[in-house]
C-alpha cells in the first residue's frame, strides 16, 4: 500500500538563489497609463521562472518511529517522476511502505542507499523539477561530500581554537540549506559526543551530506583533536563506530565460543520498547474455563464459508466488551482514563522476524462473515509488511491465541495504552461432574486475561469473563 504525504518533500534553497520562483516586471505602480504607455511597458516586461530542487525526507511512518531503513528505491537516478508515483520503499518499526511524490520532476540524486538507515527528517534524496537541474543537483551533492572529507582530513591539532573556525566558516552554504523548517540532523555518535562534552548541538554547523552533523563537527566545536589520524575518511568512520562497540563489549560478559551478536530489526526494537514500557503498568490476571462444545459445532458449520476461529473469538470478545466498557477503557497518563467509543480488537500475529497486531475495527458491530473476510485481508497485509498505521495501532483490546499450537494456558503481557489482553488456550476434552454427581466429557478452554489494575478491578474482569463464557457457550448470537 502506498503512503502519500507532501510533507516528505520540501524546497531546498540553493546558495545562488536559483531554487526560488521569482517574477520581475518593469511595470510602474503609478495610476493607469495610456494605451500606448501600456503597450510600451508590455514589451519591456520580463518574467523569470526558475525551477526547484526539493529534498526528499525520511518520513515518520508511525508515532514510535525515530529512524527508517531504505528497503529499495523504486526509481533510479535521472528517472522522470509523475505526481502520485511511488519513489522509495521505507521500512518502519512495523511495516514496509511506499513513499509517493506529490510533484512532477526527476529523481536527481539518491543520498541514502538501499539497506542504509536515516533518522526521521533527514534528506534521503533530491528531486529536480527539470532535467537540466539533475547535473546541478548531483554536483551540489558531490561538492558537499568533498567539503566534508576535507574538514575531516585537514584539522591541525596544535591551534586548538583555529580548527573550529574553518569548520564553522566553510559550510556556509550548508547553513543556508537548513534555513527551512527542518530540525537539526546529526549522527547518533555525534549526539553522544555532544552530550559527553556538553556541546550545544543546535549551534554546531554540520559538514556531512546536506548539513548532517558528524562526530568531527562536534569534536571541532569542543576544541578536541580528532580521535583519528590523517588517513582517508572511511577509516575514521569505522573507528568512530568501533569505539562504542569496544566499550560495550568490555562491560558485558564474554561471548561463548562460536556465538554471534545479531542486532534487532526495526520491528524487534519496537516490540522490545513496548515490552519494557509495559513493566511500568500495575497488572493482574484472572483465568476462566469456558465450555466450547457449542462453539466447536458452530465452527464446523461456518468454516466452509470462510469463517475462522479467530473471527469467532474476536466477535465474542467484542460483544462482551460492549456490556463491560471499562475493560475496553485505557489509561495513558496515570492520572485519568478514557472510555473508548469503538471496540477495536487487536489480534497478535507472528510473522517472520517479529510480532504485529492487526486490528479488527468495530468488531462488535461487523457481521461475522465480513469480519472473517477483513481478518484474512489483514493477515495477508501483515505477512507482506504492508499494513497501514491505522490497521495496527488503533486497538483498544488485544486477543492472543496459542490454542492452535496445543498450548493449554499462558499469560499475555499487556500492550501499552490498552486496558486488557486476553490469552486463549487450546480447547481440550475434560472430565466434568454435574450437580447430580454424573461425569461427562466436555471440551473446555482456559482463558486468562491480563488487565491494568488502575482502571479495571477484579470484579469487573470476573463479570466480563462470565459474559464472554455465556456468549461462547451459546454462540447463536454470533451469527445474527
Amino acid at each position: 500500500m502506498a503512503l502519500s504525504s507532501s510533507s516528505f518533500l520540501s524546497t531546498l534553497p540553493l546558495s545562488n538563489s536559483k531554487s526560488a520562483i521569482s517574477f520581475t516586471s518593469s511595470l510602474s505602480p503609478s495610476p493607469l497609463p495610456s494605451f500606448r504607455s501600456a503597450s510600451s511597458s508590455h514589451k519591456r516586461r520580463v518574467m523569470t521562472i526558475r525551477s526547484k530542487i526539493r529534498e526528499i525526507f525520511m518520513p515518520a511512518l508511525s508515532s514510535t518511529m525515530t529512524e527508517g531503513k531504505i528497503v529499495s528505491w523504486i526509481k533510479t537516478e535521472g528517472e522522470k517522476l509523475a505526481k502520485g508515483e511511488s519513489v522509495v520503499v521505507v521500512e518502519s518499526d512495523k511495516a514496509d511502505m511506499d513513499v509517493e511524490t506529490f510533484y512532477d520532476g526527476y529523481l536527481a540524486a539518491i543520498v541514502v542507499g538501499e539497506g542504509e538507515t536515516a533518522p526521521v527528517g533527514a534528506a534521503i534524496g533530491l528531486l529536480a523539477e527539470t532535467e537540466a537541474e539533475i547535473e546541478e543537483a548531483k554536483s551540489k551533492a558531490a561538492s558537499k561530500s568533498k567539503s566534508s572529507e576535507v574538514v575531516v582530513v585537514a584539522p591541525s591539532p596544535p591551534p586548538v581554537t583555529s580548527s573550529p573556525a574553518p569548520a564553522i566558516a566553510q559550510p556556509a552554504p550548508v547553513a543556508a540549506v537548513s534555513d527551512g523548517p527542518r530540525k537539526t540532523v546529526a549522527t547518533p555518535y555525534a549526539k553522544k559526543l555532544a552530550k559527553q562534552h556538553k556541546v550545544d548541538i543546535g549551534s554546531v554547523a554540520g559538514t556531512g551530506p546536506f548539513g548532517r552533523i558528524t562526530a568531527a563537527d562536534v569534536e571541532a566545536a569542543a576544541g578536541i583533536a580528532p580521535s583519528v589520524a590523517a588517513p582517508p575518511p572511511p577509516p575514521p568512520a569505522a573507528a568512530a563506530i568501533a569505539t562504542p562497540k569496544a566499550t560495550t563489549t568490555s562491560s558485558s560478559p564474554p561471548l561463548l565460543p562460536g556465538s554471534s551478536i545479531v542486532p534487532f530489526t526495526a520491528m524487534q526494537s519496537a516490540v522490545s520498547k513496548n515490552m519494557i514500557e509495559s513493566l511500568s503498568v500495575p497488572t493482574f490476571r484472572v483465568g476462566y474455563p469456558v465450555n466450547t462444545d457449542a462453539l466447536d459445532a458452530l465452527y464446523e458449520k461456518v468454516k466452509p464459508k470462510g469463517v475462522t476461529m479467530t473471527a469467532l473469538l474476536a466477535k465474542a470478545a467484542g460483544m462482551a466488551l460492549a456490556e463491560h466498557p471499562v475493560v475496553n477503557a485505557s489509561c495513558k497518563d496515570g492520572k485519568s482514563f478514557s472510555y473508548n467509543s469503538n471496540i477495536n480488537i487487536a489480534v497478535a500475529v507472528a510473522i517472520n522476524g517479529g510480532l504485529i497486531t492487526p486490528v479488527l475495527q468495530d468488531a462488535d458491530k461487523l457481521d461475522l462473515y465480513l469480519l472473517s473476510q477483513k481478518w484474512k485481508e489483514l493477515v495477508g497485509k501483515a505477512r507482506g509488511k504492508q499494513l497501514q498505521p491505522h490497521e495496527y495501532n488503533s486497538g483498544t483490546f488485544t486477543l492472543s491465541n496459542l490454542g492452535m499450537f496445543g498450548v493449554d494456558r499462558f499469560d499475555a503481557i499487556l500492550p501499552p495504552g490498552q486496558g486488557a489482553i486476553m490469552a486463549v488456550g487450546a480447547s481440550k476434552p475434560t472430565v466434568v461432574a454435574d450437580k447430580d454427581g454424573f461425569f461427562s466429557v466436555r471440551n473446555k478452554m482456559l482463558v486468562n486475561v491480563t488487565a491494568d489494575h488502575r482502571i479495571v478491578y477484579g470484579a469487573d474482569l470476573a463479570a466480563f469473563l462470565q459474559t464472554f463464557a455465556k456468549i461462547v457457550e451459546n454462540p447463536d448470537c454470533l451469527t445474527l
